[in-house]
């Protein structure tokens, strides 16, 4: 026996670390047709490790306060050595972050990934995505620009349309009567530590969940009702490693290509992912001419905006943009069709699901423009497919013809 067994044997005797590599990397069996759309749950995971380690980094230099805010990102992109790098990286990270996990959505809804035994592997998705939206609205404050200043403005008041608790709900959020010292340090701190804290435990759940019921695949069969028998190794499964890992550093370099070249030659993607308000330093007394969130949050910013005011409270469209998220925690129970993928649903799902698509988007761009009459009809009949695709899905998922699905996968 070597020396390094003798060591693996010693630590194994005490934590479980070569199991752990059996369990979930070696002898995890998954199916042996993923293709494209299953590169994104793994890039998800290198950006969340690439925003921590960034974001560490910046702290060094950061200063959660009103008055030096500013002047310190300045600071971090002018004097700190490589310091303009490291803010970029953060600042495209958090992008191309939400593009990535919109991409690992949209392919659960293509292929059915929430559906059973995968229930709470979707909600636990979906906890992250929320984790992940209030992380970065946290984030956005920090720079103490224009745009950071009274975007969160307009979204910490947002919640004080809520009937009876909303002034003291928002006075509480911002730890003072307007955003000032007092919020800027209490997001530092929910941004820093308190957050990344919980979006690793879902991360983590969200993984442990997978390993347990096994990954989905673009058939939507079980792998595991096929077992050698003998080995009782799926028999239309490979390792996760060495297999996967391989597969999925081929895409982590194509992502990385991608992402150096929008952090070298574009980081702020046209003011998509860096707004010029926001190299101007937050003045309480002048308000930017339009007040728009960054992209990821637009299509729920105009969901809100579609629904007009009730008794001049914005309440309903508080609700409707809070309803449009809760939807997607029912999706594995509203979903009453005999097949999961989509290669083997009928054309009305298609165009169920293809509509719904081209509602986030639309919504996604209408959020970014300035509210008029002709941009607010297109938002509520946008708003409308949307909703429709949640609520109508029991009905027209149950109605219509399938495919037979495949005993084996296909590949």
């Amino acid at each position: 026996m070597s020396a390094l067994q003798k060591v693996m044997g010693w630590v194994d005797d005490r934590f479980p670390l070569t199991a752990t590599y059996k369990a979930h990397l070696s002898e995890y069996y998954a199916p042996k047709n993923f293709n494209f759309w299953y590169f994104f749950g793994s890039l998800a995971l290198l950006l969340l490790v690439l925003q921590i380690v960034t974001g560490i980094f910046l702290t060094m230099n950061y200063k959660p306060d009103a008055e030096l805010a500013f002047a310190s990102v300045e600071y971090i992109m002018r004097d700190v050595e490589w310091g303009w790098l490291i803010r970029y990286m953060h600042s495209t990270g958090a992008s191309l972050f939400f593009v990535v996990v919109y991409l690992h959505m949209f392919r659960g809804l293509m292929y059915g990934s929430y559906r059973k035994p995968r229930e709470l592997i979707w909600i636990f998705g979906v906890l992250i995505y929320l984790a992940l939206m209030a992380e970065a609205f946290l984030g956005y404050l920090l720079p103490w620009g224009q745009m950071s200043f009274w975007g969160a403005q307009v979204i910490v008041n947002l919640f004080a349309a809520v009937p009876f608790i909303g002034e003291d709900l928002s006075i509480w959020i911002r730890g003072d009567f307007v955003i000032s010292d007092a919020t800027l340090n209490r997001f530092f701190a929910f941004h820093v530590i308190a957050l990344p804290l919980v979006l690793l435990g879902l991360v983590v759940v969200h993984l442990v969940a997978l390993h347990e019921v096994g990954s989905n695949n673009p058939d939507g069969i079980e792998i595991k009702k096929h077992k050698d028998p003998v080995t009782h190794i799926p028999l239309d499964g490979i390792p996760f490693h060495p297999y996967y890992t391989v597969k999925d550093i081929v895409g982590v370099i194509v992502f990385l290509m991608v992402f150096s070249a929008i952090m070298f030659f574009g980081p702020e993607m046209g003011g998509y992912f860096l707004e010029a308000a926001n190299f101007i330093p937050a003045d309480p007394l002048k308000t930017p001419e339009h007040i728009a969130p960054l992209w990821y949050f637009t299509p729920f910013y105009a969901i809100l905006r579609a629904v007009p005011p009730m008794f001049g409270s914005q309440f309903p469209g508080v609700v409707a943009m809070g309803l449009s998220i809760v939807f997607l925690f029912f999706l594995p129970w509203l979903d009453r069709s005999k097949v999961k993928s989509i290669r083997y649903r009928g054309p009305i799902y298609k165009t169920m699901l293809a509509l719904f698509i081209v509602s986030f988007i639309g919504l996604g761009y209408l959020g970014l423009l300035p509210s008029t009459p002709v941009a607010t009809i297109f938002a509520q009949v946008f708003s409308v497919i949307y909703f429709l695709f949640f609520l109508l899905m029991p009905w027209y998922t149950s109605i219509e013809k399938t495919k037979p699905e495949p005993e084996r996968v296909t590949g």
